[in-house]
C-alpha cells in the first residue's frame, strides 16, 4: 500500500490476448472459491498462416480469495464469473477489445502469492492436469531446483577448462549453449491435429534460421532429441503432406528460401542419427520437395520448379502458374535450391540410389547459372576491384541487375524481406549470396580468381561493412577460409566477432536470436567446431578454452578438444600442429564419428599462421574436387 493503515489486497488479472494482439475469439472463467482462472483463446501465428487455440489454467497460493470477476473494455464486475468474446470486426484498432478475468486476494499470509500456470493445445482440463502433475505443490524453491537440475542434465554433457578465461567469455558461451537448447520444443501429447505414436515437436521457427547451426549443435549435445525432431518432421510430412520450413503453434510458417528441412534430414542421416527414424519415408519427403510444386509454396516446398528443371535457375520474371508464393528472391532461392538438391544427393548415395545421386548432384551446380563474371561492384562510386557476382536472370536467358551491395548494411539494408515487392536476394546482398556454395566451395574459389584472390575478397567482405553477422547467412562466411587453405584466418575472424559482436552487454546479441541461432553460433565457434550444415564436416579452430569435452548421450563416449599452449589473452590462436588420439592429424576439419566414438584432439597453438591444414588434401570436401 502507498498509504499508512491501508489494507493490502493484491489483484491478479488474466487478459485474453497475446503479444501481437491477434486474438480471434476467447473464453474465460474464474472460480469464486479457489480463485482459479482458466480459459482459451484462438490466435494467429506470428509468422505464418491459419490459427490455433491455446488453453490455460492458473492457480494461486499464499492468500485467501477476497472476490473474483471478469472485465470487458475498461470495466469490471464481480458477476458473471465467465465471459466469451468473438471478433466483431470493429474492436481491432488500435488494439483488440480488452477482456479477461480477475481474482483479488486478502493480504498474503507471508510476503508473496505464488501462481502456477498450465497451458495446453488440447483443453483446459489438460492444461490444469499438466500443471498439477508437473508442479504438484506450490513450493517455488523446489520447482526452481528441479528446473536447475533439468538444465544441468541437458547442458552437463559439455564441460570446459576455464582457467584464465574472463567471466564475460564464459557468460557468452554458456548463455549461447542455453539459448540454443530452447527450441524446437517437444509438444508430444499436445497435438490436436492428428493421432500418432511419433513424437511431435513444434517451434521449428524457422528452419531457414536453425539449419545452419542449431540442429548441428543439438546433434552434438542431445542426439536423442535430434532423432525425435527428425521423426516429428517426417510425421508432419505424413499428415500434412509436406516437410515444414517453418512451423509454430500448430501452424504452417512462411518459407524464406529453399526447402531447408532437406538439409536437416540429410545432416542427421549422414551423422548416423537413426533411432526410430523411418529414413525411407524421410527420403520420399525430401524428393517431393525437389520434384513437386505445392499449391502454396509460401509455406512449404519450393516454387518455380518448372523453370528449375528446364532452365536450371529461378528467373527473376518467372512464369509459374502452378502454385502461389512471393515471386521474389530469385538469386537466394536459386542458391538454396541448389544446396537442398545436394543434400538430397547425399542421402540418395547413402541409400544406394545412384541414379538419384547423379541427378541431384548435377542440379546442385545450378547456382552457377546466375554467376555473371563481368559484374562489378562499387561502394560510394569507388570500385571495389572485385568482379563476378550472382545476378538476376530472365526467362529469355539474359541477365538483369541488382547492385551487389543492395540489401547489405551499406545500401538499403532492410529492403529484402518477405513481401510481394521484395527483391532478388533475401535478407542479404549479392555479395553475401555469391559466397554461398557450401557443397562446392572449390568451384566457387576458382570462379572468384583462385585461393589468394578469394581470401582477399573474403577479407574485404568482412572488413568493409558489407557483412552483417546478426543474420544467420553470415555465419558460414567466418569459416570459408578453411576451403582456401587458411584456417588461421577463420580463427582470426572468430575472435573478432566474439566478443566485438557477441558479448555480455545489453547489445551482446548482434541480431534476432531466432530461437537460439545466435547462441548456437557462439557456442559452436567457442568450442572450435563450427559445422558445414547438411554435411558431415566440422571446421577445426582452437576452442576459446584450454579444453572442451562433449559426452555423447547415446554412446556415452567423450570427445575432448585440448589446446596445447593455450593463451587466455588470445594472442596464440593459430594451430601449428594437431594429433588425433596421439596420431598426427593434418586435416582442417573433422567428422561426426569423433563425437560419436570419442577421442582426444590436441591442437598445438602459436602466435602466427602455420602450414597446418593448408594442403589440398587437408581441405574440407567439395562436390567438384574432393570427397564426393
Amino acid at each position: 500500500p502507498s498509504e499508512r493503515n491501508t489494507t493490502l489486497s493484491p489483484l491478479i488479472l488474466a487478459d485474453l490476448t497475446d503479444l501481437p494482439d491477434s486474438r480471434i475469439n476467447g473464453s474465460i472463467s474464474v472460480d469464486e472459491s479457489t480463485g482459479r482462472i482458466s480459459g482459451s483463446g484462438s490466435f494467429s501465428p506470428s509468422f505464418g498462416i491459419g490459427s490455433y487455440t491455446a488453453y490455460f489454467c492458473a492457480d494461486f497460493s499464499g492468500a485467501k480469495v477476497r472476490d473474483t470477476g471478469v472485465f470487458m473494455n475498461n470495466r469490471a464486475g464481480i458477476e458473471p464469473k465467465n465471459l466469451n468474446v468473438t471478433a466483431d470486426g470493429i474492436n481491432i484498432s488500435p488494439e483488440i477489445l480488452p477482456a479477461g478475468a480477475w481474482t483479488r486476494f486478502h493480504a498474503p499470509e507471508g510476503c508473496e502469492i505464488v501462481a502456477r500456470v498450465g497451458v495446453s493445445f488440447i483443453s483446459v482440463a489438460q492444461a490444469c492436469s499438466s500443471a498439477e502433475k508437473e508442479v504438484p505443490t506450490f513450493d517455488f524453491d523446489a520447482t526452481h531446483i528441479a528446473a536447475q537440475n533439468a538444465w544441468v542434465d541437458s547442458l552437463g554433457v559439455v564441460s570446459v577448462k576455464p582457467d584464465g578465461v574472463n567471466d564475460s567469455i564464459k557468460t557468452i558461451f554458456w548463455s549461447g549453449l542455453y539459448r540454443a537448447s530452447l527450441s524446437p520444443q517437444d509438444y508430444t501429447g499436445e497435438n490436436p491435429l492428428w493421432s500418432s505414436t511419433e513424437p511431435y515437436y513444434d517451434s521449428f521457427y524457422c528452419i531457414w534460421d536453425s539449419f545452419r547451426s542449431i540442429h548441428s549443435l543439438i546433434t552434438l549435445v542431445d542426439p536423442v532429441s535430434q532423432a525425435r525432431m527428425v521423426r516429428s518432421l517426417i510425421d508432419i510430412y505424413r499428415y500434412e503432406g509436406w516437410l515444414p520450413d517453418c512451423r509454430m503453434s500448430l501452424c504452417k510458417g512462411f518459407t524464406q528460401g529453399g526447402s531447408n528441412a532437406d538439409v536437416v534430414l540429410a545432416e542427421s542421416y549422414l551423422k548416423g542419427i537413426t533411432d526410430g527414424i523411418d529414413w525411407a519415408t524421410g527420403y520420399k519427403a525430401v524428393v517431393q520437395d525437389a520434384e513437386i510444386e505445392p499449391s502454396n509454396w509460401a509455406v512449404e516446398g519450393r516454387g518455380g520448379l518448372t523453370s528449375w528443371k528446364n532452365l536450371h535457375y529461378i528467373p527473376a520474371d518467372d512464369f509459374d502458374p502452378y502454385g502461389v508464393g512471393p515471386f521474389t528472391r530469385s538469386i537466394s532461392r536459386t542458391g538454396e535450391y541448389a544446396y537442398d538438391d545436394f543434400c538430397i544427393a547425399e542421402m540418395a548415395r547413402g541409400l544406394g540410389n545412384q541414379a538419384d545421386y547423379e541427378k541431384y548432384l548435377a542440379r546442385s551446380e545450378y547456382w552457377q547459372n546466375l554467376y555473371l563474371a563481368s559484374q562489378t561492384s562499387y561502394i560510394n562510386a569507388t570500385n571495389t576491384n572485385y568482379t563476378g557476382f550472382l545476378q538476376p536472370r530472365y526467362l529469355n536467358g539474359t541477365f538483369g541487375y541488382q547492385d551487389p551491395i543492395f540489401c547489405s548494411p551499406l545500401l538499403n539494408f532492410t529492403s529484402c524481406y518477405l513481401n510481394p515487392d521484395g527483391h532478388e536476394t533475401y535478407e542479404g546482398s549479392a555479395w553475401l549470396y555469391t559466397f554461398f556454395a557450401p557443397h562446392d566451395t572449390a568451384t566457387l574459389i576458382g570462379l572468384l580468381g583462385g585461393p589468394d584472390t578469394f581470401v582477399k575478397r573474403l577479407d574485404y567482405f568482412h572488413t568493409s561493412g558489407l557483412l552483417y553477422i546478426g543474420d544467420e547467412q553470415g555465419f558460414l562466411n567466418v569459416f570459408l577460409y578453411h576451403y582456401a587453405g587458411r584456417p588461421g584466418k577463420s580463427a582470426e575472424r572468430a575472435h573478432y566477432y566474439i566478443p566485438s559482436q557477441f558479448n555480455d552487454t545489453l547489445a551482446g546479441i548482434p541480431g534476432n536470436d531466432d530461437s537460439g541461432a545466435m547462441g548456437s553460433f557462439a557456442a559452436l565457434t567457442m568450442m572450435g567446431i563450427f559445422p558445414a550444415a547438411g554435411q558431415d564436416v566440422y571446421f577445426i579452430t582452437p576452442p576459446f578454452f584450454e579444453e572442451v569435452s562433449i559426452r555423447n548421450k547415446v554412446t556415452g563416449n567423450v570427445a575432448i578438444i585440448r589446446n596445447i599452449g593455450f593463451d587466455p589473452s588470445y594472442q596464440a590462436i593459430y594451430i601449428q600442429s594437431a594429433t588425433l588420439n596421439g596420431t598426427q592429424y593434418t586435416k582442417n576439419w573433422i567428422g561426426h564419428d569423433f563425437f560419436r566414438d570419442g577421442g582426444v584432439l590436441e591442437l598445438t597453438l602459436g602466435k602466427n599462421e602455420s602450414a597446418w591444414g593448408t594442403r589440398e588434401e587437408d581441405l574440407p570436401p567439395s562436390a567438384s574436387t574432393r570427397g564426393w
